[in-house]
């Protein structure tokens, strides 16, 4: 299968591309993830302006209709500028809503949602227990014909500049929670990458009407999952390329007993292999991005590819970038250290490579056992 971007996908990456040069300079990076909430207001309403809060959410919930593809494009870019900005946790909240909420939330919170006038975020794990994908422990107490939440929910991205909650319990509903609830704590936890934030998250007997519990059970859930998968996937091969590219740059630049370090084996070496590992990312995310459009049966298989393939590579880059770099790359002054901070932050959460290397196996040694029988 031959595969390449449309010219309407073209021009999705060349504005994002020019867009996220421009906003996010080194310096503007560095204010944002030295600031008390790491949200840039200015940056999130001139994304909404350009459509990317709502990119994949139905024209008729005032989103852009979009696909997935088009959302792996953006997602590289934003990968590539390290952008600090809360649109990959608010574009989780959307697919949510987009495919498993129900049309009065829709109307309630997607259509704002896709407009960027409010953001959501999902809270997922609970404290206490591993952060397995699909796994939770909070209970959903019946109350009436609500329920009422108590436990602690950690690693919620953005939250402190959320407007909701997506909080999934044992039962795996989702339940929509405003962050100025009654029984709600959000508090800021330190964490390796300080250009994403993340919060814990209290809820003490907060109630949940009917009408806010998302009518989707567990298994209805797994499209949007795997769907994340692939954005995030996406946003390491834009940080593998960006640092593969600061590499290269460095390695012709750098000389060494009269030669630039490039013309070293030792060095050139590692950049080819840096090459191969971010064009195999990129494949494996283009791939499935594919498949979430236009062959949706094959998509928990490819994302899972794509999420393992990426995490590993969106890394390994970053880390031999560093290596090639030298003394310099290890220093705060360089920006580096920022790209392998949120690349190791994006290959723990969502399932780590080893998971979804699991999943892989599973998925193909049940496919082979059934063409046996």
């Amino acid at each position: 299968m031959y595969f390449d971007l449309t010219d309407e996908q073209q021009a999705i990456k060349a504005t994002a591309h020019d867009f996220l040069a421009s906003h996010f300079k080194s310096e503007r990076l560095r204010e944002i993830a030295a600031s008390d909430d790491g949200f840039d207001a200015d940056g999130w309403t001139e994304m909404a302006e350009l459509g990317w809060t709502g990119l994949a959410v139905p024209e008729e919930w005032s989103g852009q209709g979009l696909g997935i593809v088009e959302l792996a494009v953006l997602f590289e870019e934003m990968g590539y500028a390290l952008a600090p900005s809360p649109l990959f946790s608010n574009t989780i909240a959307g697919l949510a809503l987009t495919l498993c909420g129900s049309d009065d939330l829709r109307e309630r919170y997607l259509r704002p949602l896709a407009t960027g006038e409010v953001r959501g975020t999902p809270a997922l794990w609970d404290a206490g227990s591993p952060v397995t994908p699909g796994s939770f422990t909070m209970e959903a107490k019946a109350d009436g014909d609500g329920v009422i939440l108590n436990g602690e929910k950690i690693l919620v991205p953005d939250a402190a500049s959320a407007d909701f909650f997506l909080v999934a319990t044992s039962d795996g509903k989702r339940h929509l929670i405003e962050r100025g609830a009654d029984g709600v704590t959000v508090t800021a936890e330190p964490s390796i990458d300080p250009t994403r934030r993340f919060s814990s998250v209290r809820f003490d007997g907060v109630r949940v009407a009917a009408v806010d519990t998302l009518p989707g059970a567990a298994a209805d859930y797994y499209p949007v999952f795997f769907r994340l998968c692939v954005a995030l996937a996406a946003e390491s091969t834009g940080i593998a390329q960006r640092t593969m590219e600061m590499a290269v740059e460095y390695a012709k630049d750098r000389q060494q007993f009269g030669r630039p370090i490039g013309a070293y084996q030792a060095v050139s070496h590692r950049c080819a292999q840096m090459l191969l590992e971010t064009e195999n990312a990129r494949s494996a995310v283009y791939g499935a991005a594919w498949a979430a459009d236009a062959e949706p049966q094959s998509l928990p298989l490819a994302a899972s590819t794509a999420k393992a393939y990426a995490s590993d590579a969106g890394w390994r880059v970053a880390d031999a970038s560093i290596q090639v770099h030298g003394g310099i790359g290890f220093t705060w002054e360089h920006d580096l250290h920022f790209f392998l901070k949120r690349a190791r932050s994006n290959a723990a959460i969502f399932g780590d490579a080893k998971w979804h290397r699991e999943r892989v196996a599973d998925a193909v040694l049940s496919r082979d056992a059934l063409s046996a029988v």
